[in-house]
């Protein structure tokens, strides 16, 4: 049954499935700014500090550690980044939800309304069949 919510509630509920996949991509953007930090905390762990050589092959090394630390800065921003966005996006999808679901609330109601006006006029018409059903058998008989 149609109701003029019904429009409305499509819409929302599209808006809710779309605000859901950004969620998953949110998330997934999570996991992989976790895995890429945890790389790189492992890659600075593979790391073998000289202890024996050049001044050049220790300054080389120092580089090495130097450019694995700012990576690793970098990576975890970017979790902390993801992080925010998970939040942001989930709060998006509550709020969708929550318009969703009145307005499927709405709709719900409407439909009650409509079928008890339904019911209501079909009872009239049933006693006005009634009522000429009874005045025929009253006219017969007389």
């Amino acid at each position: 049954m149609k109701t003029r919510f019904t429009s409305l509630v499509k819409l929302k509920k599209n808006k809710m499935e779309k605000s859901e996949r950004v969620v998953l991509q949110a998330n997934a953007d999570l996991n992989s700014a976790s895995i890429a930090l945890k790389m790189s905390y492992n890659s600075l762990n593979d790391i073998k500090v000289p202890e024996a050589g050049s001044m050049a092959e220790m300054l080389a090394s120092r580089t090495l550690f130097d450019s694995q630390r700012a990576l690793i800065l970098h990576n975890h921003e970017w979790v902390e980044f993801s992080q925010n966005q998970v939040l942001q996006v989930k709060e998006q999808l509550k709020s969708d939800m929550i318009d969703f679901e009145k307005f499927k609330y709405l709709e719900l109601e409407e439909i009650k309304k409509e079928i008890q006006k339904q019911k209501i006029q079909e009872a009239k018409d049933l006693d006005e069949v009634a009522l000429m059903t009874f005045s025929n058998k009253n006219r017969v008989l007389n």
